[in-house]
């Protein structure tokens, strides 16, 4: 079984940062691949980026790229999304959730990851 922690969430204005973190244990060994989604109320949850556990190399969905990067330390078994030039619109729920091979990581296919944190809410006032 594997078990994620999320935190770093929290309200900031228009153009500010926060950078989320993802704690991961248990059987992590295998983990293809964490990645960062997010839900606002009413709306689909969206894949926002993913890192693969093995080289540490990362995508992001073109709604984030340039504002937010995903990172790992597998020292710390952390997963990070650095948000900056936040904006209302990215007001939600942000989770992170973590898929074994033989998931196409890159997709950010919600079902696609079985493991998942409880979320942190990030909200960002105008």
């Amino acid at each position: 079984q594997v078990q994620l922690v999320e935190s770093g969430g929290g309200s900031v204005q228009a153009g500010g940062s926060l950078r989320l973190s993802c704690a991961t244990s248990g059987y992590t060994s295998d983990l293809k691949c964490v990645g960062w989604f997010r839900q606002a109320p009413g709306k689909e949850r969206e894949g926002l980026a993913t890192v693969f556990a093995r080289d540490s190399s990362t995508y992001h969905a073109d709604s984030v790229k340039g504002r937010f990067t995903i990172s790992q330390d597998n020292a710390k078994n952390t997963v990070y999304l650095q948000m900056n030039d936040l904006k209302p619109e990215d007001t939600a729920m942000y989770y992170c959730a973590a898929a074994r091979p033989p998931t196409l990581c890159y997709r950010l296919r919600a079902n696609e990851y079985p493991y998942w944190g409880q979320g942190t809410q990030v909200t960002v006032s105008s």
